[in-house]
C-alpha cells in the first residue's frame, strides 16, 4: 500500500514539475512548444522528400537505364550550362541561350517566372477590385459572391478544355479579334508559343483571380467600421479612405495572398498539357515530368532548384511583410 501511494506521489510530482516548467516559459517559447508537432510532421512529410530530391540529383542514370552512379553537383552544372538541354522536348532549355525572344522564351525558367509574375499580378489587381465590390451592400450579394467562385470551382481539365475550345483554330472564336489587335498569331495559335503562354496566363487568371478575392474580402471585413464613420466625419473622400484606412490594414492580408499564389504559379503544369504542351509552353514542372523516366538525376535537379527558387520567393515575402508590420 506504502508502494502504490509513492507511486502516485512520484507521478504527481513529475506532473507538478512539467506543470511549473511550461508556466516559466516566456510566451515565444510557449509558441513554439506547441508547434512543435506541426514542425516536427512537416518535417516527416516536406522536409524529407526535399533531402530525398537532393540525394537523387546527385546521382545518374546510365544510357541503358540498368544503373546510376554518383556525380556529385555535376547535374546541377550541366543543367545552368546547358549541356543536357538538347534531350528536352521542343527544344526546351533550363536557361536561355541568349537575350533574343525565341531563346527566352525556350528557356523553362523565363516562362515560368514571367507566368508566375503576370499571373500573380493580375490576380491580385483584379481579386482588389471584387474584393472591394463585394465588401458593399447591395441587393444579391450573395449571389454575386457565388459567381465569382464558380471559375475557381472549375477543375484544370475542364478549365483547360475551356480555353483549348475557344482559341482552336477550327472552333474556336476568340482567336479572330485578338488576332486582329496583334495579341496572337492568327493561324496555328495553339502551337505558337507566346500566343499559347498568353492565352495560358488569362485562363489562370480568370480560374484564380476569385481566391484572391475570397482572401482579400476576409481582410477587408476584419476592419473596423467605425474608421470610416470618423474619416467622413472628417471629410474624407472616398480616395483617401481606400487610401489611408482600407490599403494599409489590408496589406497584410494582400502579402499572404501573394505568397500563396506566388507558389502555386511557380508549379504551373496542368494548365498547359491541357491547353497546348509542354514542348510549345514550357515550364519547370514540364521539365520535371519530361525528363523523370530517362534522366532522374536531372529530374531530381531541376525539382530541388525549383523548391530553392520557390522558398527564396517565400522568404522574400516573408522579409517584406515583416519590414511592412514594423
Amino acid at each position: 500500500m506504502s508502494t502504490e501511494t509513492g507511486r502516485e506521489s512520484q507521478r504527481s510530482g513529475a506532473l507538478v514539475d512539467l506543470m511549473r516548467w511550461m508556466e516559466n516559459l516566456s510566451d515565444t517559447q510557449y509558441a513554439y512548444l506547441l508547434l512543435l508537432p506541426v514542425f516536427l510532421l512537416l518535417g516527416i512529410i516536406a522536409l524529407y522528400p526535399l533531402l530525398r530530391t537532393f540525394e537523387l540529383s546527385l546521382y545518374a542514370v546510365s544510357t541503358d537505364l540498368s544503373s546510376t552512379s554518383f556525380v556529385g553537383i555535376d547535374n546541377y552544372i550541366q543543367l545552368f550550362a546547358g549541356e543536357k538541354n538538347r534531350f528536352l522536348p521542343g527544344g526546351t532549355t533550363f536557361l536561355p541561350a541568349n537575350l533574343e525572344f525565341t531563346s527566352l522564351l525556350n528557356s523553362a525558367l523565363v516562362i515560368t517566372i514571367l507566368f508566375a509574375v503576370v499571373s500573380v499580378a493580375f490576380e491580385t489587381i483584379i481579386g482588389l477590385g471584387q474584393a472591394l465590390i463585394l465588401d458593399q451592400d447591395f441587393y444579391g450579394r450573395r449571389w454575386v459572391r457565388a459567381a465569382i467562385i464558380i471559375p475557381w470551382a472549375v477543375p484544370i481539365v475542364i478549365q483547360g478544355m475551356i480555353f483549348f475550345l475557344m482559341f482552336n483554330n477550327n472552333v474556336g472564336f476568340a482567336t479572330p479579334p485578338l488576332a486582329d489587335l496583334g495579341l496572337l498569331a492568327p493561324t496555328n495559335t495553339l502551337n505558337d508559343t507566346a500566343s499559347a503562354a498568353f492565352i495560358i496566363i488569362v485562363a489562370d487568371i480568370w480560374k484564380t483571380s476569385a481566391f484572391m478575392a475570397l482572401l482579400i474580402l476576409a481582410g477587408l471585413q476584419s476592419i473596423d467600421r467605425g474608421l470610416y464613420d470618423v474619416a467622413k466625419v472628417s471629410g474624407a473622400t472616398k480616395w483617401q479612405q481606400f487610401k489611408l484606412i482600407t490599403f494599409p490594414l489590408i496589406l497584410p492580408t494582400i502579402g499572404v495572398a501573394v505568397l500563396f499564389r506566388s507558389v502555386q504559379a511557380m508549379r504551373i503544369y496542368g494548365i498547359i498539357p491541357t491547353v497546348s504542351s509542354c514542348a510549345v509552353v514550357p515550364s519547370l514542372s514540364c521539365m520535371v515530368v519530361a525528363t523523370f523516366n530517362t534522366r532522374e538525376g536531372t529530374s531530381a535537379a531541376i525539382a530541388f532548384v525549383t523548391a530553392a527558387i520557390i522558398g527564396a520567393v517565400v522568404m522574400g515575402l516573408i522579409l517584406w511583410q515583416g519590414e511592412d508590420a514594423i
